[in-house]
């Protein structure tokens, strides 16, 4: 890790994928795939928290994974309401906050409950943030704060020539968090697939082949080295930001 502080992210947004893939090729049924997945999130949100990390998102389950066969979809949030009871003492005894991100409305009475629960648990630590994309979709996340925006509009308390980016910003289900500094997507695809279209405008892309479930702290050290070797200009040229330095 290099040791220019401003080089390390603040904050890493990961999509998990190959849980399927790993299971397949190890003639397992894909939902053991997804079990392996879950202890990889534990060693990663343990790595953060060490290195001292301020945000981890995961994204858990797009709003487009409904569409997966229905027993593999019950079966992800059996292990979802699962992993909610049994890692949320050990986020709360690390100092981290966890929150779910996404439309959690489509989730059974019990699921909401328990994630109301955790996140209630949780929210006055002042560690590590772990957002957990449930439900979620880059699309979803900007259209639900087009329509808070709209809604004011028609209350008469904003007018449509004063909505600005930040606007749109402050009504994201992100809105209280820096943007991703790094992205990274595991299991050698290279697409965003929807996950926080709007916050990663200027952040930084890793992809790896490595599958979710082999994805360890090495690899994730890896990933933040190649970011910490990049040069952010966010639309300056590398003159203006030597000089923005030397000012």
């Amino acid at each position: 890790m290099t040791e220019t502080s401003q080089q390390v992210p603040k904050h890493i947004a990961i999509i998990m994928d190959g849980n399927g893939r790993w299971a397949k090729s190890r003639h397992q049924p894909r939902f053991m795939g997804h079990r392996a997945g879950v202890k990889s999130v534990e060693k990663i949100v343990k790595h953060c928290v060490n290195s001292q990390i301020e945000v981890l998102s995961l994204f858990s389950f797009s709003s487009e994974n409904w569409r997966r066969p229905s027993k593999e979809v019950s079966l992800l949030m059996e292990l979802f309401a699962v992993a909610l009871k049994q890692q949320t003492k050990r986020i709360h005894k690390n100092n981290a906050r966890l929150r779910i991100i996404g439309d959690t409305s489509k989730f059974s009475t019990s699921l909401q409950k328990q994630i109301r629960e955790a996140q209630s648990v949780t929210e006055n630590n002042t560690g590590l943030t772990i957002n957990i994309a449930a439900n979620y979709g880059g699309r979803w996340d900007i259209t639900q704060s087009v329509q808070q925006l709209a809604e004011r509009v028609k209350q008469g308390t904003l007018n449509v020539d004063e909505i600005t980016e930040a606007h749109i910003a402050a009504g994201l289900s992100t809105a209280d968090i820096p943007e991703p500094d790094l992205f990274i997507r595991t299991g050698g695809e290279q697409r965003v697939s929807n996950f926080m279209l709007w916050q990663m405008a200027y952040t930084e892309f890793y992809f790896t082949d490595t599958l979710w479930p082999d994805f360890d702290e090495q690899v994730l050290d890896t990933a933040i080295n190649s970011f910490a070797q990049r040069e952010r200009r966010f639309g300056k040229t590398s003159e203006q930001l030597q000089d923005d330095k030397n000012a």
